[in-house]
């Protein structure tokens, strides 16, 4: 595939690309293990009301699998089919990508990811110094484990929006 790009990727752009794309991982796999069963420290009775195992579990996998695959087209900024669609796409394969088909989304997803990031940030620390009691969140250990998982995820915003500075500044100058 030929590449429309005149100019290197810077190399922290490629890095916090790839943080992007990983951020909401440990969080998804925290959700899964817990939608397939292990209690991640939620008691029983939470986790029967919240029916899991059982009718319960969908939701866990397809918010991991949705916010994963939302994660990995931070990658499209960096790479090649970030610029040329492939040609394997119906409708749009081997067209160039308009440089605003994908900085407005990023950018807007950027600014909706951090503004979350910071406020469930500032949850997380309320919950663990016991200023805030909150039913969804599970007791003791289990919830410093759970909070450790979210954690990269709260980098996500920050890491999406560097990288689509980057591919703007980027994509800007080619068209100069």
């Amino acid at each position: 595939m030929r590449t429309t790009t005149k100019r290197i990727t810077p190399g922290w752009a490629v890095w916090t690309a790839h943080a992007a794309a990983l951020a909401p991982l440990p969080a998804g796999l925290w959700r899964v293990a817990m939608a397939v069963g292990i209690p991640v420290g939620f008691d029983r009775a939470w986790l029967d009301r919240a029916g899991v195992p059982g009718p319960g579990p969908v939701w866990p996998i397809v918010l991991s699998l949705v916010a994963e695959g939302c994660a990995l087209l931070a990658l499209g900024l960096v790479r090649p089919w970030g610029e040329q669609a492939p040609r394997w796409l119906p409708l749009v394969g081997g067209r160039a990508v308009r440089p605003s088909a994908a900085v407005v989304p990023a950018a807007v997803a950027a600014a909706l990811l951090t503004a979350f990031g910071v406020a469930f940030g500032v949850k997380i620390v309320r919950v663990l110094a016991g200023a805030e009691s909150d039913p969804a969140f599970p007791d003791g250990a289990a919830a410093v484990v759970m909070s450790l998982a979210y954690v990269p995820m709260l980098r996500w915003g920050p890491f999406l929006a560097a990288t689509t500075l980057a591919y703007h500044r980027r994509r800007r100058a080619d068209s100069v």
